[in-house]
């Protein structure tokens, strides 16, 4: 990973001397100085700041944001697509980051008419993760911290390409949703994961991000293995998938060898440093055979 690329996400403009910060999605964000006071609306955002050690300049979070433990110790503002102004503009922020996925457009409008500059973040790929963290290690002044944690991201994600080289890929259905059923499709950064971890996602060539799927239609692709996605711990109702319904499809591969799983969403979901956790699980569940 060239760790270059964040060099190009701070430019000093003249003649005010203004700090223009430009952010994933390529809009120019002007701040007085680096930021001194952040409010995070993203978990993976405020994951990645404590990571880097910058966790002083965190004024705020959301309810959402759990991870690290000491992250719930930072007021919060509120969920992710409903946070309070109030209570943001109380914290006084010098910017507040905020996603293009998770938070709504309309959130974003409203700060920048209080004006409170916000900066958002966008990540479909490991590679456009690594260039967060790299861009987060520069807004909280924390450069020197960016290359070790990437670094050792990037040294797990190899070690499981290693583990599962040659291996045959199991066909896999991942089930963010179980009713109405919702799949990864081409753009999700879970289709990429399941690739790494030596699988085949079988809704891989399906819509964008995340699209509906028939029941009928994922059992016709007949996946060798099942993962359901548990919600328990992420901060929504939902809770944990029953796995009731699909053990009785028994002419399913997957449930026909017992290779039906769950995983921890904010594991999984956070594209942040944990991203290489949520691998090495992807990869056991797929290649049990090569951890051993």
């Amino acid at each position: 990973m060239r760790l270059a690329v964040f060099a190009l996400a701070l430019i000093v403009a003249s003649p005010a001397d203004a700090l223009v910060v430009r952010d994933m999605t390529g809009r120019e964000v002007a701040l007085a100085a680096p930021p001194a006071r952040i409010v995070s609306l993203v978990p993976s955002v405020t994951e990645t700041i404590f990571a880097l050690g910058g966790e002083a300049r965190l004024a705020g979070r959301t309810d959402w944001c759990d991870s690290p433990p000491a992250a719930r110790d930072k007021p919060s503002v509120g969920g992710m697509i409903n946070p309070s102004l109030e209570a943001i503009a109380t914290l006084k922020p010098d910017l507040v980051i905020a996603t293009d996925e998770g938070n709504r457009e309309e959130t974003a409008v409203q700060l920048r008419r209080l004006g409170i500059p916000t900066y958002l973040v966008h990540a479909h790929r490991v590679a456009e993760m690594l260039d967060m963290i790299a861009r987060l290690g520069a807004l909280v002044e924390r450069p020197d911290a960016v290359a070790p944690l990437v670094e050792s991201i990037q040294a797990r994600i190899d070690d499981v390409r290693r583990r599962v080289a040659g291996r045959r890929p199991p066909r896999v259905l991942y089930v963010l949703w179980p009713d109405p059923l919702i799949v990864p499709g081409r753009a999700s950064h879970i289709t990429e994961l399941i690739d790494l971890a030596g699988g085949r996602s079988i809704t891989a060539t399906v819509g964008e991000s995340y699209v509906r799927l028939s029941l009928e239609a994922a059992v016709a692709r007949a996946p060798d293995v099942i993962i359901l996605a548990d919600h328990s711990k992420a901060g929504t109702a939902a809770g944990r998938q029953s796995p009731e319904k699909w053990q009785r499809l028994t002419s399913v591969p997957a449930i026909r060898d017992g290779r039906l799983h769950s995983i921890d969403l904010s594991i999984l979901h956070r594209y942040g440093p944990r991203v290489a956790e949520g691998l090495e699980l992807l990869a056991r569940m797929l290649h049990p055979e090569a951890f051993q």
